[in-house]
C-alpha cells in the first residue's frame, strides 16, 4: 500500500464529511456538488483497488491477506451504499448520512494501511 496515497484519500473523504455535516447543520439536503465530490472520493478509492492489486500481483504481501482483501473491496461499497440511502430519502438526515459514510473511509484506510504494514486481524 502506498501511504501517501492513502492519505489523500483520507484527507479528501475527510473534508467531504465536513462538508456534508456543514450542509446538515444548515438544513441542506444533498445536492449535485456533494454527489460530484462523493463521486471523486469513490475514484480516489477505485485507484486505491488497482494499486492494492498491482503491488499483490507485484509479490507485495499483507499481513493478512483475507483481512487486507475485505478492507480493500469494502471500502468501495460504504459510500455507494450510503448515497443510495440518502438519496432514497433526501432531507437533513440524509446529508448526515453521507458525512458518516465519509468518516467511515479514513477508517477503513487506517485499518487497511495497518494491514498492509503487518498488524493481525
Amino acid at each position: 500500500m502506498i501511504t501517501g496515497f492513502g492519505v489523500t484519500v483520507a484527507a479528501c473523504a475527510a473534508a467531504v464529511a465536513v462538508w456534508s455535516f456543514v450542509l446538515a447543520a444548515r438544513g441542506r439536503e444533498p445536492r449535485r456538488p456533494l454527489l460530484y465530490a462523493l463521486g471523486f472520493v469513490e475514484l480516489l478509492l477505485v485507484a486505491q483497488l488497482v494499486i492494492g492489486v498491482v503491488l499483490l500481483v507485484g509479490g507485495d504481501r499483507p499481513g493478512s491477506m483475507a483481512t487486507y482483501l475485505a478492507y480493500l473491496i469494502g471500502s468501495l461499497v460504504v459510500l455507494p451504499v450510503g448515497t443510495v440511502w440518502a438519496l432514497a430519502e433526501r432531507s437533513r438526515s440524509s446529508t448526515v448520512v453521507l458525512g458518516i459514510a465519509c468518516v467511515a473511509i479514513p477508517v477503513m484506510v487506517l485499518r487497511l494501511s495497518e494491514v498492509w504494514h503487518g498488524a493481525s486481524a
